[in-house]
């Protein structure tokens, strides 16, 4: 019998029960996902919750699983790289409607060391079949042009490609209006925008939404300061399970002080729905 390999994405995040660690995942980083000096903070964080998916979202003592990431706050404590990490998870409290658990990403970084926090994560998680009724918002959907318009991952720079191979990953059409930056006359907008879906077959869902709220470009490039931008600090909400088909993204600062900015994502899915949003604190790209 021919067994059909899981999406690369999937795979590529895809966390196995410690042997002998309650509460443990295995899970190996993937190179195709670095962005500037380490792996994409949105992979990091999709990784991390479906480690949480994996426990919260199995029944136990008479409550429910839980498997939905509602809302998901974390902070990026050092850089991760391609590599074996482990992901440990603790459930704070277990309910009827709600579960609450932490997570922690670590990496070794030497033989003889401890290792490293990459990443911890606080998050309330929930079942998105249980929620009643459409996504209700005064927001508007983001005008973008057509997705046969708009400006592939392939037309990055060579330098910009050379240090993002995640852009081999992901099909992201960037909204011409915010592509300035690749030509030395960004909008100062501080608005990035665009279309985003994988290569491979494969509808998003409620861990691929935490991967996009940090999937784009940093708002900041249209700001004309082009470069790495670390995430800090990310809270992310889910609303609901996204339709099939193209996610429409929109990363945006309105406030840039002291060497950081604050950046905030929606996402909506092809029904028109605001499924996911996000703030973080970015530090901005240093610049020469």
């Amino acid at each position: 019998m021919t067994t059909t390999p899981p999406p690369d994405f999937d795979r590529e995040t895809a966390v196995h029960a410690s042997a002998g660690e309650p509460g443990s995942y295995d899970t190996d980083l993937p190179g195709a996902w670095k962005v500037g000096q380490g792996i994409n903070g949105g992979v990091l964080l999709a990784t991390t919750a479906r480690a949480l998916s994996a426990e919260l979202g199995t029944p136990r003592d008479d409550r429910p699983g839980h498997p939905d990431p509602l809302s998901v706050s974390a902070y990026y404590l050092s850089t991760a790289t391609a590599g074996p990490a482990v992901i440990r998870t603790e459930t704070v409290r277990r309910g009827n409607s709600l579960s609450h658990g932490g997570a922690e990403l670590l990496q070794q970084e030497e033989p003889d060391a401890g290792p490293v926090a990459r990443l911890r994560v606080l998050a309330a998680y929930g079942d998105l079949d249980d929620q009643a009724g459409d996504v209700l918002t005064a927001a508007k959907p983001p005008e973008l042009a057509p997705v046969e318009q708009c400006i592939g991952s392939h037309a990055a720079p060579p330098e910009f490609r050379a240090e993002s191979p995640m852009l081999t990953r992901a099909d992201l059409r960037l909204d011409p209006s915010c592509v300035g930056w690749a030509v030395g006359a960004p909008s100062g907008r501080g608005v990035m925008k665009g279309w985003f879906r994988l290569p491979e077959t494969r509808d998003p869902d409620p861990l691929l939404l935490l991967m996009a709220v940090d999937i784009l470009p940093p708002a900041s490039f249209e700001l004309g300061m082009v470069g790495w931008a670390p995430t800090l600090e990310l809270t992310a909400h889910v609303r609901a399970r996204p339709a099939p088909g193209w996610l429409r993204v929109v990363h945006s600062t309105r406030n840039v002080a002291g060497g950081y900015m604050e950046e905030d994502a929606e996402i909506w899915d092809s029904a028109d729905r605001l499924v996911a949003q996000s703030r973080q604190l970015a530090r901005l790209p240093r610049q020469s």
